[in-house]
């Protein structure tokens, strides 16, 4: 342990707390981004409140506490609902993570366990979207423009193969080796905690894919690129990018507004269970290391044992 002999703002603190959740907890760099980005909430918060001096052992209860009101009665800037409970949950785990820091620096800070989590929905069924909505949301953007081009190989992608958006970001040119003849695609991805897998991309997007790409005579080597902004910044589209185009087409076909790119993740494994392939394999496709995680889709698994007991077990 590193023993410190001076104290300074707990904002100062944050290049030595990402190193140690690098170096010490060893978290991937997607996970550090997240960590970053909700430490950064946090200490704009202590900014806002003129907290920007207070150091470690100055950090109390009572200021977690008002933390905690002020998470619970935002706002979403896109929803214009106030955060869900997970999300809330996921600033104060940042936040436990930042006083286990403290305590292995030696620091005097609070202990971790005084934050506590809010209480979440018992209800994990997830959200997803019928055949006919994906259709619809497929076929939303006009691909007679550049970026309706772009955006209806986007969503087929995401359908197609199941990848979270930041994998699907993450993806580049070179990854793809496509031909003229080329009738399917898999292609090998650094997935979440940095365990790689296999994707696949069916007919339909691997043609949307070439019509795009086709378009394209820059030297960027992201799959997917902006067409406006800086010219000084980088080119390959972001997370919030994406999530921005997938709103913005689900409010566009008239499908339920909850859809972001992880509905389309859920609708790929929920029409692959409703047609019968197996949950294990569905595990492997999605990439979860847990058979738990999946178990998620038990709303699909659980209807076709009842059907399938109804048309064929029972007395006439």
């Amino acid at each position: 342990m590193v023993k410190e002999k001076t104290l300074k703002p707990i904002i100062e603190y944050r290049i030595d707390f990402l190193e140690y959740l690098e170096i010490e907890k060893g978290l991937s760099n997607k996970t550090q981004e997240t960590y970053s980005r909700f430490l950064n909430k946090f200490f704009q918060w202590l900014k806002d409140n003129k907290l920007e001096k207070l150091e470690p052992h100055q950090l109390t209860s009572e200021h977690i506490w008002d933390y905690r009101v002020f998470l619970s009665r935002k706002v979403n800037s896109k929803t214009k609902e106030p955060l869900k409970k997970t999300t809330q949950n996921r600033h104060l785990i940042v936040l436990r993570n930042l006083l286990n820091f403290f305590a292995n620096r030696d620091i005097s800070a609070l202990p971790s366990e005084k934050i506590k989590l809010a209480k979440e929905s018992k209800d994990k069924r997830v959200k997803f979207l019928t055949p006919e909505q994906v259709e619809k949301l497929l076929s939303a953007p006009n691909v007679k423009t550049l970026t309706g081009l772009r955006d209806r190989a986007i969503l087929e992608s995401l359908f197609s193969s199941g990848m979270r958006v930041s994998e699907l970001t993450s993806i580049d040119r070179e990854q793809l080796k496509i031909t003229p003849l080329t009738k399917d695609l898999e292609i090998s991805i650094l997935g979440k905690g940095n365990h790689t897998r296999t994707v696949y991309f069916s007919e339909e997007p691997l043609e949307w894919l070439k019509k795009y790409l086709a378009t394209r005579n820059d030297k960027e080597k992201a799959l997917f690129i902006r067409y406006k902004g800086p010219t000084n910044s980088p080119l390959r589209l972001t997370i919030r990018s994406i999530e921005d185009i997938v709103k913005k087409y689900a409010i566009q076909s008239g499908i339920p507004l909850f859809t972001v790119p992880h509905t389309l993740r859920h609708s790929f494994a929920t029409d692959l269970l409703t047609k019968g392939v197996d949950i294990r394999v569905v595990q492997e496709f999605l990439g979860h290391k847990s058979i738990a995680t999946t178990q998620i889709y038990t709303h699909v698994t659980s209807k076709r044992l009842r059907d399938i007991h109804r048309k064929f077990h029972g007395r006439k």
